[in-house]
């Protein structure tokens, strides 16, 4: 139950973030070409650090078992958002199945774990973080573009979050210490993920009429598969790990929990898609998360 309490107090304050960029965006204090830089330097600086922040931790049998769990976990309910995604929109609209396939277990999932679960169950997170991207850049390049022509090996390798989970991974294997200094710095900069997030999606509410937000049942689907369905699946399935790994279990549960991932937006913008049904499924589905991700917790505490 405590966890429960923690995660709405941590939803409501990130809530007031949101509501910080709606209003920022509104009174013309910051722009949408201004919302896109703090995203670059969301995903180029603060979330990898955020995730080498997390692997910079002693070497451990145990917590090298719990990270190939993790990865074990992460590849299960990536793969159920998939397939429920696919099922339930068939092909029908590219932008729908982006949507429902891919959580926003980078901007929302670390921080949210990070407060609720503690900066330590971010090492489990990462392994998620950084296959959710290797997936975006493929399969999710192919569903919005239906082209495979356009899927890219070189943005994968190079991309920051999967650079940053390599660097983790050798910190944690290898005898390395940071100096202090260094890790101030990166302490300081890994608690810039969630209210920066959080008021770039309130820049993005501001772009939209909330009339035209909450009269479009294309998006409630796409909410109610991204932050019902996929969890409830994933609840079943994460099951199978002892509960011994329940903050393992939990901190994947979080990830698929999260509403839909901002790169929808991007990616339309780069392939001439419907970006404005892309900007609706992200803002819906963020603004409902408040109320489903403690119901979906509750729910994964009654039954593991």
């Amino acid at each position: 139950m405590d966890i429960i309490i923690l995660l709405i107090k941590q939803n409501i304050v990130m809530f007031c973030y949101m509501i910080i960029g709606y209003f920022l965006f509104k009174k013309k204090l910051i722009t949408n070409s201004g919302s896109n830089e703090i995203g670059r330097l969301l995903l180029y600086v603060v979330m990898p650090i955020a995730i080498i922040k997390s692997y910079s931790i002693d070497f451990s049998i145990e917590m090298l078992i719990g990270l190939c769990i993790s990865f074990v976990g992460a590849v299960a309910s990536l793969g159920i958002s998939i397939l429920i995604s696919r099922l339930v929109f068939k092909n029908k609209d590219s932008i729908e199945m982006f949507s429902a396939s891919f959580s926003n277990a980078g901007f929302i999932g670390i921080p949210l774990v990070s407060m609720t679960l503690g900066e330590g169950a971010v090492f489990f997170i990462a392994s998620y973080v950084a296959l959710l991207n290797i997936l975006q850049w493929t399969y999710g390049v192919y569903i919005i573009t239906e082209n495979k022509e356009h899927i890219s090996l070189k943005k994968i390798y190079k991309n920051p979050i999967i650079i940053s989970f390599v660097i983790g991974i050798i910190l944690f294997i290898l005898p390395i210490k940071l100096p202090s200094t260094v890790k101030t710095v990166m302490n300081t900069i890994a608690d810039m993920n969630g209210p920066l997030a959080m008021i770039i999606l309130g820049v993005y509410i501001g772009q939209i009429k909330l009339k035209e937000l909450f009269n479009d049942r294309v998006v409630y689907a796409c909410s109610i598969v991204r932050l019902i369905v996929t969890p409830i699946a994933t609840i079943i399935v994460l099951s199978i790990i002892p509960s011994k790994f329940i903050i393992i279990k939990l901190t994947i549960l979080i990830a698929t929990s999260a509403p839909v991932g901002s790169n929808v937006a991007i990616f339309s913008q780069i392939y001439n898609k419907n970006y404005k049904q892309a900007v609706k499924d992200v803002c819906l589905s963020t603004i409902l998360c408040i109320v489903t991700l403690p119901i979906i917790i509750s729910i994964a505490n009654y039954i593991w």
